[in-house]
């Protein structure tokens, strides 16, 4: 075989190899992107699935920063503030010279459905008025095969009179039949009425509240009936503080309990040790009623010592009743043992205690396991649903996540407003995909040895 045939062949096979990993990626990625695209869509129902939306075009994340920053000041998010005056220009094609009759409105409309129609807030036709449209422009134009002209109007939003803050201002413009709407200096998020109306939710959005409109929804609309606060927020923090505290309780038990199994000698042992890869078999559905009566009693009546009747709907009882799993005490006592013990022999010698061998020698050389137990046993905690739904009923605010995107649809998946529901789904999983990111050679880095002699 020749040099040229040789090599033809090597870079045959690493291109097949390249397909297949694209491939691959294409077929286990591509419904995450198509998921977070739709996210991003009003209509995320729409068909066919289109990705030119308004959202993804540079042209309107220009525009809605320009706007946010003249309505209120702030790019990001928009809204309008007393004082503030902003500009809007469309351009509709008229097979004639005439320009078309526009009307222009700001509606007295909800910020969305669900939980979002619940509130009463400012309305910007309250306080906001409207300039306009003014023809500013008409000109020749050909679109296709059709002649006609391009009329440019403008509009102006002026808030002059004294009022609160107003997140939004919504804005709707018809047009008569025939004209086609070409350009604007902000896209409308919808055309309705067979495309005769152009419908803005917002037009000072901000760059985030424009692009990312679901997202901000999902903590603007979100709040609690007694105290106002974003409720996303809140049930965010309580799955940051559960999980946070389950990750140390389960590294603190399960490296002392693999230790004491992996190395320590005592009576019943191996027992112990078979109860607990018995444990590991039970399901939790199996065992669920009988956790909830203890919970319900308030761990046989020991709770009424500290005031508290029932752990039901605290996180003392979440807690509590899941503070180190069989599984993580597995993963540590199998790793303990792939440690030489002449390291401990040498800290033994030395004059340590077990627990200062522990702590000093063997958990510093622990730190993969520790960082896989810890990454694995925040996911889990941080998607766990079935249990939090069963300890923890009401009030909202003591929700978890998982808790609340269940609340999420219940609330808006009945109205058919998904994309506040997918919005929810993708911001819960931004933490574990960053921790994952940030810690994933934890998963394949192995125990350093290099210490011991031969």
């Amino acid at each position: 075989m020749s040099p040229k045939e040789a090599a033809r062949r090597r870079w045959t096979r690493v291109a097949w190899a390249y397909g297949l990993l694209l491939a691959f990626g294409v077929f286990f990625v591509g419904p995450f992107l198509m998921g977070f695209l739709a996210s991003l869509k009003t209509n995320p129902l729409e068909w066919p699935f289109t990705l030119g939306f308004p959202q993804v075009r540079p042209k309107n994340w220009a525009a809605a920063w320009q706007l946010g920053q003249k309505g209120s000041g702030d790019p990001w998010l928009g809204g309008m503030r007393p004082g503030r005056e902003v500009v809007l220009e469309v351009a509709y094609f008229w097979p004639e010279p005439t320009p078309p009759d526009l009307q222009a409105a700001i509606p007295r409309r909800k910020p969305g459905a669900g939980m979002g129609a619940v509130f009463e807030g400012p309305y910007a036709a309250d306080y906001v008025g409207l300039l306009g449209p003014e023809l500013v422009e008409t000109r020749p134009f050909r679109l296709g095969e059709a002649e006609g002209y391009l009329h440019r109007f403008r509009l102006r939003i002026a808030y002059e009179k004294e009022g609160p803050y107003l997140e939004r201002v919504p804005l709707d413009l018809e047009a008569p039949r025939g004209a086609l709407l070409l350009e604007a200096t902000l896209d409308p998020v919808r055309m309705e009425r067979r495309g005769r109306v152009a419908s803005w939710d917002n037009v000072v959005p901000g760059l985030l509240g424009y692009a990312f409109h679901n997202y901000v929804r999902a903590f603007r609309e979100s709040r609690s009936l007694e105290t106002g606060q974003s409720l996303f927020l809140r049930w965010t923090l309580n799955s940051f503080l559960i999980a946070f505290i389950k990750v140390l309780t389960t590294l603190v038990f399960a490296s002392m309990a693999g230790y004491a199994l992996a190395r320590l000698r005592f009576p019943g042992r191996q027992a112990l040790f078979l109860f607990l890869l018995f444990s590991m078999m039970v399901p939790g559905q199996v065992t669920f009623i009988s956790n909830y009566l203890v919970l319900k009693d308030g761990i046989f009546g020991l709770s009424r010592l500290f005031g508290v009747e029932t752990l039901l709907n605290t996180y003392a009882g979440l807690i509590l009743s899941g503070l180190v799993g069989a599984g993580a005490v597995f993963i540590m006592k199998q790793f303990f043992e792939s440690i030489p013990r002449e390291v401990e022999e040498a800290a033994l010698i030395d004059g340590a205690t077990p627990l200062q061998t522990l702590f000093r020698i063997v958990l510093p050389m622990a730190t993969p396991a520790l960082g896989a137990l810890a990454i694995l046993t925040f996911q889990g905690t941080w998607n766990e649903f079935f249990w939090p739904f069963i300890v923890l009923t009401s009030p909202r605010e003591i929700y978890t996540l998982p808790l609340g995107l269940l609340s999420f649809r219940n609330a808006y998946g009945q109205v058919g407003d998904w994309g506040l529901i997918l919005a929810g789904g993708f911001l819960s999983m931004i933490p574990i995909l960053i921790l994952f990111a940030v810690f994933q050679r934890y998963f394949v880095e192995g125990v350093n040895v290099g210490a011991v002699k031969e």
